[in-house]
């Protein structure tokens, strides 16, 4: 753990991953700059990623944060295998890829993630989704049943970390134990707006459900101070985290 000068570690702010949904690398920099010293984590997903390549990644370590690189990779095993490996030249902590991509995918995945020292983090259900949305694919579960048997089969596969929403972190650490890395992003601090996440929560039910770190977007880059938004979140992690502790 990260430990703060003279005190206790910064259980907070390591535990906080700050999205990066920018539309420019600039923009992206600059909100980086505003947060890290309450983020210890920086997601670069898609957009930013798409538009801007390996330089996106290269603005975590720039700050003194590490990376999670979000890109759900989703193949046929060799290609995903290989894609992975390219990840450790981008300087990536984490990086994901769908637990839905079947078996071997997710065997042939965590070999490379190990051999290259990245955490590979299997995505279970977009926090986007649910029931009625798994049903239009003809997936006869609940988003939660659906969560817990990818996770299910990614640990078997060899993965320890998943992205789940809050509802079901309860339900993986259940299933899963101890060992087992739960990271949640659908989380919208109390008073919020949704905008297009189905189940969410707030950064202190994610914790107290089971979550190890927790991702949050808007809720930062669109407030009026993004470095105000992520230090009460992170204050409010560091509570989460003691209360968990302490127990009933």
């Amino acid at each position: 753990m990260t430990e703060g000068r003279g005190g206790p570690p910064r259980r907070g702010r390591e535990r906080l991953i700050v999205a990066l949904d920018y539309p420019s690398l600039d923009a992206a920099r600059a909100g980086a700059l505003l947060v890290r010293e309450h983020a210890g984590v920086l997601k670069v997903g898609l957009e930013l990623f798409v538009r801007c390549g390996p330089a996106a990644c290269k603005i975590a370590s720039e700050v003194g944060c590490e990376l999670f690189l979000v890109l759900k990779l989703h193949d046929i095993p060799e290609t995903v295998s290989r894609a992975v490996a390219s990840a450790a030249g981008l300087g990536a902590r984490y990086l994901t890829v769908h637990a839905s991509g079947g078996a071997a995918m997710l065997r042939e995945a965590a070999g490379a993630a190990s051999a290259a020292g990245i955490e590979l983090v299997a995505v279970t259900v977009l926090t986007s989704l649910e029931g009625a949305d798994l049903e239009a694919q003809g997936i006869g579960r609940t988003a939660g049943q659906q969560a817990s048997e990818l996770a299910l089969l990614a640990w078997d596969a060899g993965v320890r970390a998943f992205v789940c929403s809050p509802n079901e972190a309860g339900l993986l650490r259940a299933r899963l134990g101890a060992a087992a890395r739960i990271i949640t992003p659908g989380i919208r601090p109390a008073g919020s707006a949704l905008g297009d996440q189905k189940r969410v929560s707030t950064p202190t039910g994610a914790v107290l459900a089971g979550a190890d770190l927790i991702v949050v977007g808007r809720p930062i880059r669109d407030a009026a101070d993004p470095g105000q938004a992520a230090q009460a979140i992170a204050a409010e992690l560091e509570l989460a985290f003691a209360a968990r502790v302490a127990g009933p």
